[in-house]
């Protein structure tokens, strides 16, 4: 029974992986036994977690800025050369410039793209053959209801992760004869750094929680716990699914 609720010996890849909600996953993988690989573009910030006495037995990690393609075929290669297999890969690393939709630039619209969407796109499609070598792969896409509904985080972060959402859909369809499940996750607000900064507003705050039927905002261990489970043999039967850590925001009406 045990091993159906744990991760030991499973080989991980994370992007956004040293803060936040990418952070809280790394921690939550390690606790349950995973070997994990993380990028962000800060090698500062990478060998901070690398270094970590929690986590630097389990952790490595290179910069790289995933919006790039160069980056993610130098990726590729890196863990190519570490790894006979992968048996997660978690597209975390994400952006987002907030503005009317009139406001935007075109080097916005493509920065925010890159980040959010293309770059989820890409390295699954790079590393499809070493999950196909896992036989129990696993590709964890970190979405946001901003894909689900409205929520005033800009119109191109809400059309990233709606595209996210179904990308999730079509691949998990087409892959699933390779033995690699894909699932989305869709987090409200969680208490990150990034999104404290909108929440230190008191009135917004309250608007937020008054809206959430669990009347309180999400920590990043919330989206971590779910991650793992997604990635268990325990949830061997669940793919395709976009699941709202939300407190139940999404389905709540009057």
């Amino acid at each position: 029974m045990s091993d159906r609720w744990n991760l030991s010996g499973k080989k991980v890849l994370v992007t956004g992986g040293t803060k936040g909600i990418g952070l809280a996953i790394v921690h939550e993988f390690v606790n349950l036994g995973a070997e994990l690989f993380i990028v962000a573009r800060s090698i500062q910030e990478v060998e901070k977690i690398t270094a970590d006495p929690q986590t630097k037995s389990m952790v490595s990690g290179m910069a790289c800025d995933i919006s790039s393609r160069e980056e993610r075929l130098r990726l590729e290669d890196f863990i190519n050369s570490k790894w006979d297999r992968l048996d997660a890969l978690v597209n975390n690393a994400g952006m987002n410039i907030r503005k009317s939709t009139t406001g935007y630039s075109e080097e916005e619209y493509d920065k925010i793209m890159d980040t959010n969407l293309r770059s989820a796109w890409d390295l699954s499609r790079l590393f499809h053959p070493m999950l196909s070598l896992s036989e129990q792969g696993n590709i964890i896409n970190i979405s946001s209801v901003a894909g689900l509904t409205s929520v005033r985080t800009g119109v191109i972060y809400g059309m990233s992760k709606s595209a996210v959402n179904h990308m999730t859909k079509y691949l998990a369809a087409e892959w699933a004869s390779s033995g690699i499940r894909v699932n989305a996750i869709a987090p409200w607000y969680i208490s990150t750094p990034l999104a404290r900064e909108v929440l230190n507003d008191k009135a917004y705050r309250d608007e937020v929680i008054s809206r959430t039927p669990l009347q309180k905002i999400g920590s990043p261990e919330d989206v971590a716990a779910t991650a793992a489970f997604l990635c268990m043999p325990a949830s061997a039967y669940i793919t395709g699914q976009t699941i709202s850590v939300d407190g139940g925001f999404t389905i709540k009406g009057f």
